[in-house]
């Protein structure tokens, strides 16, 4: 049984806010007792309301204000010697590096958090970081590699009755199935998310189980209106929180959609609305894929072929560069699609092929491994022994 779903980054005197509270309140409540904690002078209170402005930063993609936020809440949090403090400013600073593609070093910022989650006995922190360690396997395309671990944090989750992070556990299990071709197996992994979420009252993670009902809705049955029903309906949510990351994936997959349906006008400004939404929060990944839905529906609307594929290519090599193989592997296809060139290595039917055969990189109990060590600052007392790179704390 479940409770009702609460946002256990809101701390301190924030902990009554919601999980669907607008993130444009979340801000203004952050800061407003921020102030009240620096005129007190209560360091410890400083830093949960540091992290609090900086998540709804990141949600809000001004990613600028998000970095310097999570900062300020890890040394303040330092300086108090509060570890589960530094744990959730770091759990912040690698949620908000792998939103901007810069995967190592959100695996590291990540898996030291857990392990600072650990020391200092928060089992929550602890869980949100494994969780974005398996997150940012699961984005770069290493099923193999965070597969079991997605399916532990179910299992943790559950047993503690926590229904915001069963919801993302079940969502991202059921990602990786429809990305492999299991579509009964993800609608009704998203069917519980978005039931679960339901009632526990958690709408952004509603909203995300209603994207993913509309993707297998339109990809294995073809009902098109109804997959645009359901995005219509997450679109309400997303727009009342301000989730600008949320919303704009929302208008991609409605792109998608419509495209599947043969509608490629409708789709080509679907995708240039998400396009443009994802570069102005500095989503690169985002950016990626709309710029792949784009391409595709400019090529069925009579573009150039020789255009079609230096966009492709294009895509290609930057998406190589950045690690997203999955999302690698859906540009081959398109390459493959319109006939313009490399589908050899990422071919069409290669979903599964993506495990790393590294499961201790993320698997349960190595979370130590990443970041301990060489690097500079960052440090637990011994500011060597955590180093984590001095581009973390710029």
């Amino acid at each position: 049984m479940y409770g009702k779903a609460f946002a256990p980054e809101y701390q301190g005197a924030l902990t009554s806010l919601s999980v669907n509270s607008s993130l444009v309140d979340v801000l203004a409540a952050g800061i407003e007792q921020l102030r009240a904690a620096e005129r007190s002078g209560r360091r410890d209170e400083q830093a949960r309301c540091q992290l609090a402005v900086a998540e709804a930063h990141r949600r809000l993609g001004r990613v600028a204000d998000a970095d310097r936020a999570w900062k300020a809440s890890y040394r303040t949090a330092r300086a108090a010697g509060e570890t589960a403090a530094m744990a959730w400013a770091l759990w912040s600073g690698g949620t908000l590096a792998r939103q901007r593609g810069a995967f190592p070093l959100a695996r590291r910022l990540l898996a030291l958090a857990a392990e600072l989650a650990e020391r200092g006995g928060d089992v929550v922190a602890r869980g949100y970081s494994l969780a974005g360690l398996a997150e940012t396997g699961r984005i770069q395309g290493d099923y193999e590699a965070v597969g079991r671990l997605h399916e532990q944090l179910l299992a943790e989750a559950r047993r503690r009755g926590e229904a915001r992070h069963t919801v993302w556990a079940l969502e991202g299990i059921a990602q990786m199935h429809r990305n492999t071709g299991s579509y009964d197996t993800a609608y009704a992994l998203f069917e519980e998310a978005a039931e679960t979420a339901g009632r526990a009252e958690d709408r952004r993670g509603h909203a995300w189980a209603l994207r993913g009902l509309a993707d297998i809705v339109s990809v294995r049955d073809g009902d098109t209106e109804r997959a645009l029903a359901l995005l219509s309906e997450a679109e309400v949510s997303c727009r009342a929180m301000d989730l600008s990351s949320a919303l704009a994936y929302n208008h991609k997959m409605r792109g998608n959609v419509l495209y599947r349906a043969g509608r490629h006008t409708e789709a080509r400004a679907m995708y240039e609305l998400a396009l443009s939404e994802f570069r102005a929060m500095g989503e690169p990944r985002g950016e990626a894929l709309s710029r792949l839905g784009l391409a595709k529906a400019l090529a069925r609307l009579g573009r150039d072929r020789a255009e079609t594929a230096a966009e492709l290519a294009d895509l290609a090599e930057m998406l190589e560069r950045a690690g997203l193989r999955h999302t690698r592997e859906m540009v081959a296809r398109a390459q493959a699609e319109f006939g313009v060139g490399a589908e050899t290595e990422f071919g069409v039917g290669a979903e599964t092929e993506f495990g790393v055969g590294a499961e201790a990189e993320f698997g349960v109990g190595a979370e130590t491994e990443f970041g301990v060590g060489a690097e500079t600052e960052f440090g637990v007392g011994a500011e060597t022994e955590f180093g984590i790179g001095a581009e973390a704390v710029r």
